[in-house]
């Protein structure tokens, strides 16, 4: 069976760090800082809402986790400025290697899917807007299922969208949560550490391989699959 693909978006693909640029206009030299909180707690909030069982949007959790921001830097903004600024999340950069990773990735015969938190709509928005969406076979979103990443049953849907089998499919993430999630569900799974400050979660669980970008993952991959490490 041919090898899957499962590329996380948010922090994978798309850089969440590009919001900085607008936050600059909201909120000057606190960005870094504001942009930094604002994400944590999106990925809280979602966290919080798949335990309790309470799903709303990615969107949702991404507008509460502004408001949170708001008021943890003490930057209170307008209506207006919070549209503006979620608005942005639509059009936010891919990381300047994706294109052509994910050009060589399908030319290489993988199979290739967006797997996101996000809804299939926010995704398409920006996989188009980053000139990408045309190399995936479709998209997976967890707004099927009503719940997030790292669930269980996140990645066992993901498998059945895709008609893939656990041990051909890989995870590709930046997020060490997803990884694990992927991991746990006997998927293969690449992290993606972009910043040699980022630390992975000292559990019994970890990645197939860590790579700090996009560039050379169908290398990576095929020579771990030809060395005889499919199934570890």
């Amino acid at each position: 069976m041919a090898i899957t693909l499962a590329f996380d978006v948010y922090g994978t693909l798309i850089d969440t760090g590009g919001i900085e640029t607008h936050l600059q206009h909201h909120v000057g030299d606190k960005a870094s800082g504001f942009s930094s909180v604002w994400r944590q707690k999106q990925l809280e909030y979602s966290f919080r809402r798949g335990l309790m069982q309470r799903y709303e949007t990615f969107a949702v959790c991404t507008g509460h986790a502004l408001d949170y921001a708001c008021l943890f830097c003490k930057t209170p903004l307008s209506q207006a400025a919070k549209q503006e600024l979620l608005n942005a999340y639509s059009r936010l950069p891919p990381f300047a290697e994706v294109k052509a990773a994910l050009t060589q990735a399908k030319a290489a015969g993988f199979r290739l899917f967006a797997f996101s938190n996000g809804t299939e709509d926010a995704v398409t928005r920006l996989l188009t807007h980053a000139g990408i969406r045309d190399l995936f076979i479709a998209i997976v979103s967890v707004d099927e299922i009503k719940t997030f990443k790292p669930h269980p049953a996140v990645y066992e849907h993901f498998l059945t969208r895709s008609n893939a089998v656990n041990t051909d499919t890989w995870l590709v993430s930046g997020n060490p949560f997803d990884v694990l999630g992927a991991v746990a569900a006997g998927m293969r799974a690449v992290w993606i550490q972009r910043s040699s400050d980022a630390v992975f979660d000292p559990w019994e669980i970890e990645p197939s391989l860590t790579l700090n970008s996009l560039a050379g993952l169908t290398e990576a991959i095929s020579c771990h699959i030809n060395n005889g490490n499919k199934h570890r």
